[in-house]
C-alpha cells in the first residue's frame, strides 16, 4: 500500500512563526480560529468558556511550536492541541462520567437504541446543534469527540480517563437522547 504525502500549505507561514515573527502568528489565528472555535464549542458548550479555551490553545500552541515536526498538517496538530486544552478545561470544571460497568440491567437501554427510527427524522445542522447543547455534559463530549473530531472509543477513553465500554455506552445514550430531542 503506498503511503500518502500530505501537503501542508502552511510550512512557510508556520516557519516564519517559529522563527518569533508576530505577523504569521496573527495569519495562522486568522486562518484557523473560525474553525478551532467550533471545535471548542462542541466540548465546552459556552461561549465564554470556548473563547477563553481557544485563547489559551493558540497561545500554547505558539509557546511549543518548536514541537510541531510536521509529520501532520499544521491544522491536525493545532486541531489536537484545542481538544486537550478543552478536555482539560472541562476537567477543571469538574465534569463527571460514571463508570457504568458493572451495573448490570443498563444494557437493555443499548440494544433499544439500535432499532430507534432515525430515518423518520429531518435533520438540519442548527437544529442538531441545538439540541447537541441540550445534552448531558457527558454525552455531549463523548459524541463529540467520536462522530465531529473523529477518535475512536479507546481514545475517548484514554482522554477522558474512563474505560473503553463507558466510551460506548455514553455514545449509544448520548445518540439515542440525541435523535429523541431531534425528533420532538
Amino acid at each position: 500500500m503506498e503511503s500518502k504525502l500530505y501537503i501542508d500549505r502552511h510550512v512557510e507561514l508556520v516557519e516564519r512563526c517559529k522563527q518569533g515573527e508576530r505577523k504569521a502568528q496573527y495569519e495562522l489565528y486568522k486562518l484557523y480560529s473560525k474553525s478551532m472555535m467550533n471545535v471548542c464549542m462542541r466540548v465546552v458548550n459556552h461561549v465564554g468558556e470556548a473563547e477563553d479555551v481557544l485563547q489559551e490553545a493558540f497561545l500554547d500552541a505558539f509557546c511549543n511550536l518548536h514541537t510541531f515536526r510536521g509529520q501532520s498538517t499544521f491544522g491536525a496538530w493545532l486541531k489536537q492541541v484545542v481538544v486537550n486544552k478543552a478536555i482539560n478545561h472541562l476537567r477543571q470544571r469538574k465534569m463527571e462520567l460514571v463508570d457504568i460497568e458493572g451495573y448490570g440491567d443498563d444494557d437493555h437501554d443499548i440494544a433499544d437504541t439500535e432499532s430507534f427510527d432515525e430515518e423518520g427524522i429531518q435533520m438540519d445542522v442548527e437544529r442538531v446543534r441545538r439540541c447537541m447543547e441540550q445534552l448531558p455534559e457527558g454525552y455531549r463530549v463523548v459524541l463529540s469527540l467520536y462522530l465531529f473530531e473523529g477518535y475512536d472509543h479507546e481514545e475517548i477513553g484514554e482522554i477522558l480517563g474512563i474505560s473503553e465500554s463507558t466510551s460506548r455506552t455514553q455514545y449509544m445514550r448520548g445518540k439515542k437522547k440525541l435523535l429523541e430531542l431531534l425528533k420532538n
